[in-house]
């Protein structure tokens, strides 16, 4: 039997965080009747709040066909994410009606900010999940019961899944199909549509480099240009303190409720983002990388990128250069 998929529209919802996984579990079905499975795979359904044309983000509309709540039980459940996604999760009765239909599906699936709209549910309550990095902060601030996880690219708790941003949830979709009917023909989809199977890395290395000295505020503002300006210097708490005029207890104290982040965290923060820059911009080879954003060694700035964005500064100078997309 075909796998129901329902998915949920309603208005500026993001055109991909419903085509990328529609076109994955739709090349998927035409790939299992090429096999001679044509019972198996999954049949699409488009549901709303109030049946009809629904107007995306892009200007494109899509037809919902059906009242969300009605007919039969879907296999999946999916929420897309998008520029209404806020106040689609402010929508009373639309939440209740998704509410109401989570309990009948068999996996509930949020693709980008649609985790937004899960939580507002209270579906993803002790639960783990994540959203688009965008929105990490906000779902983290408004919805304090779920354990976000910022890096995933998806996540799966249970028979709930939730994945990050944008074409994430064709990555997620992905997954679904190797569960249902094993990895040789996720993989075939995969090649299909010209996509990696596993993704490297978490989504820490699309996000922009942090506003940091948004962070440090009026307090430490002269201190974070000074930072950015000895960023190849050796920039110890007790060099930072007598810099801030404190003493350094106090001042690794005060730094960490004012900026969130141990001074040592923020430092490599900032080398971090140093290195991002040079490593999208220019040819500088990885020693001179390491060298201009402070890490002073390509080893040191290696393990700082594994550790923060799960890829290594090769990875992450071949996916994001400039130049390396210009000579491609």
């Amino acid at each position: 039997m075909k796998k129901t998929v329902e998915f949920v529209i309603y208005p500026e919802a993001l055109g991909l965080d419903i085509n990328g996984p529609l076109d994955v579990f739709t090349i998927s079905s035409e790939l299992l009747a090429k096999s001679g499975k044509t019972d198996d795979g999954y049949m699409p359904v488009f549901s709303a709040k109030d049946p009809g044309k629904l107007r995306l983000c892009s200007g494109l509309s899509v037809l919902a066909e059906n009242r969300l709540g009605q007919g039969d039980a879907p296999d999946i459940l999916l929420v897309p994410g998008g520029y209404g996604a806020e106040k689609a999760a402010n929508d009373l009765h639309l939440i209740e009606l998704i509410r109401k239909r989570a309990k009948e599906a068999g996996r509930i699936v949020s693709v980008c900010n649609g985790a937004l709209i899960l939580a507002a549910c209270g579906l993803l309550d002790n639960r783990k999940a994540t959203t688009h990095w965008r929105s990490v902060a906000e779902l983290s601030r408004k919805h304090p019961l779920v354990e976000v996880e910022p890096d995933a690219i998806f996540v799966r708790d249970g028979n709930i899944a939730t994945s990050a941003g944008v074409t994430a949830g064709i990555d997620l979709a992905l997954a679904l199909v190797e569960e249902d009917h094993g990895p040789a023909l996720a993989l075939e989809v995969a090649r299909g549509l010209v996509l990696y199977f596993r993704r490297t890395g978490g989504q820490s290395q699309f996000s922009a480099p942090m506003e940091s000295r948004q962070r440090a505020g009026r307090r430490f503002s002269k201190l974070h240009d000074w930072m950015l300006a000895n960023l190849d210097k050796s920039l110890t708490v007790d060099r930072m303190a007598q810099r801030a005029g404190m003493s350094p207890r106090n001042f690794a104290r005060v730094f960490s409720a004012k900026t969130g982040m141990t001074p040592a965290t923020y430092v490599e923060t900032l080398r971090l983002d140093r290195a991002r820059e040079v490593l999208e911009s220019g040819e500088d080879s990885m020693e001179q990388v390491a060298e201009t954003s402070g890490f002073g060694s390509e080893d040191r700035m290696r393990r700082a990128f594994r550790r923060r964005f799960s890829v290594s500064p090769a990875q992450y100078r071949s996916h994001f250069s400039v130049n390396q997309r210009s000579n491609s």
